[in-house]
């Protein structure tokens, strides 16, 4: 069994780099759900060369080891070496004829270790920390490499459907804020039937000039080059485009009706040209963003009820943990269920749909709801918004950046028809990431409830009903 930690290459920040051959990895980039790419930097090969001793290999167990961070673990993955280590973060490599190391890595993201991995760290010093003796003289369970196997094996088909599912969102969310900003921001559909009609096209071809937009077969700067043959051309790459199915989202039908929604004219606004019958509204009139409360003026007495509290952090990462608890005895408009638009105003400023359980609404989050407009139509114009609200926030002199209510007036949104608000596009795809969060959230807890009786042998993992596992051997890690 190889421990080892790496260290910061001479020069610090100043010799990362945003691209290269070697990634360094940092406790940033290691959570107990998975390596995390974001703020990942390069080093140069002479760097590397420094670190020889902590050379990252596939499969190698990554645990932090200093800092608020300290015990979260991940393995690391082939598509992010090579790869060194900085001196926050442990590599631990087992010999594989022992164990395996994904039966290992949940092991050390069971609460169990969690809490002994904590315990340990915060003895003796001012500031959190594992060390290479502790680790090295860990004792941990070593059941048959097979069942090491078996239980690695259960707990990755949840945690790959929950990966899954999570790249398939990805992909949806993209779909969708490119679809919104198409229809609502930069108004294609009616700019290609102004291109056409400028190109001499009868209203049935223009129609077929917004039919090509909506489903990706053309592009504008595609539609303006094309001078002969313009019905035919745009038919054919409309049925070229809806042919491949799983290609797009809208089918022929959708797509006609959808087309006939946007106007063939520009006319002039206080937000300069927009699509003609279209209107303006302050983001805080198509939308009531109620705040939350100071929770903890609301804890629960001894016995009653409670909510888990939803702060910034908790919203990031998707579920509330539950350390810190609200009475349910609170307005019950402050009362977050799965559904509810959240948007952080404060801080990490953060719009999202939540998706885990019923909890207690934080001060620094509104939740965003509306009586007049569908929720796929408030939630991405408060994303759309959402860059000029974070710089906004950066530029305040002060620990905390935040927006003001004011913000919400100043940010101006686009009406469109009441017939295209009802155009179900949108929404249809929003609502598939919904339930596809909401059974990615269901997994985990499934996973969460399995992982200590699979480690524990408390419940049989093979075919033919393996026995319980009782007093196995354990070896120092």
């Amino acid at each position: 069994m190889k421990v080892g930690s790496g260290a910061t290459p001479r020069g610090g920040a100043s010799v990362y780099l945003d691209d290269g051959e070697v990634c360094l990895i940092r406790s940033q980039n290691v959570y107990n759900d998975g390596f995390k790419p974001e703020g990942l930097v390069y080093i140069t090969e002479e760097s590397a060369s420094k670190l020889k001793n902590v050379i990252v290999e596939s499969n190698d167990i990554l645990l932090n080891i200093t800092g608020d961070s300290v015990a979260r673990v991940c393995l690391a993955h082939d598509s992010y070496l090579p790869a060194r280590v900085n001196q926050h973060v442990a590599i631990i490599r087992p010999e594989p004829t022992s164990f395996d190391a994904r039966y290992l890595r949940y092991l050390f993201v069971s609460p169990t270790m969690q809490r002994f991995l904590l315990t340990i760290a915060a003895v003796g010093a001012t500031r959190n920390a594992l060390t290479k003796g502790m680790i090295e003289t860990l004792g941990v369970p070593k059941p048959p490499l097979e069942l090491q196997r078996a239980i690695a094996d259960k707990l990755d088909s949840l945690d790959n459907k929950i990966e899954l599912n999570r790249q398939i969102n990805q992909t949806l969310e993209q779909i969708t804020q490119a679809i919104f900003k198409s229809w609502f921001v930069d108004f294609e559909p009616t700019r290609a039937k102004i291109i056409a009609k400028e190109q001499g096209a009868d209203p049935a071809t223009q129609e077929l000039a917004a039919q090509a937009i909506i489903c990706g077969a053309i592009t504008l700067e595609q539609l303006a080059e094309l001078e002969q043959n313009l019905e035919a051309t745009l038919q054919q790459a409309i049925d070229e485009k809806l042919s491949q199915g799983n290609q797009t989202p809208i089918k022929a039908e959708q797509l006609k009706a959808t087309a006939a929604l946007f106007p063939n004219e520009l006319v002039e606004s206080e937000l300069g040209e927009i699509p003609e019958g279209w209107g303006v509204k302050a983001l805080d009139e198509i939308a009531h963003y109620q705040n939350g409360l100071a929770l903890q003026r609301f804890r629960p007495e001894d016995g009653e009820d409670s909510l888990p509290v939803l702060k910034i952090a908790q919203l990031r990462r998707g579920f509330a943990d539950g350390k810190e608890r609200a009475s349910v005895n609170i307005r019950p408009e402050c009362i977050v269920d799965n559904g509810d638009v959240i948007f952080s105003w404060s801080g990490s400023l953060i719009v999202d749909i939540w998706c885990g359980g019923k909890v207690a609404l934080n001060q620094h989050l509104f939740k965003v709801t509306s009586q007049e407009y569908p929720k796929w139509f408030y939630y991405y114009w408060t994303k759309h918004h959402l860059e000029v609200f974070q710089r906004i926030a950066a530029d305040k002199a002060v620990t905390m950046g935040h927006i003001k209510r004011g913000h919400l007036s100043q940010a101006k949104c686009l009406i469109p028809s009441s017939e295209l608000l009802q155009e179900v596009l949108i929404k249809g795809i929003l609502d598939k990431k919904i339930l596809l969060r909401l059974e990615s959230f269901s997994l985990e807890e499934v996973r969460d409830t399995l992982l200590p009786k699979l480690l524990s042998g408390e419940l049989a993992v093979t075919d033919n009903s393996a026995p319980v596992i009782k007093n196995e051997e354990t070896l120092d890690v």
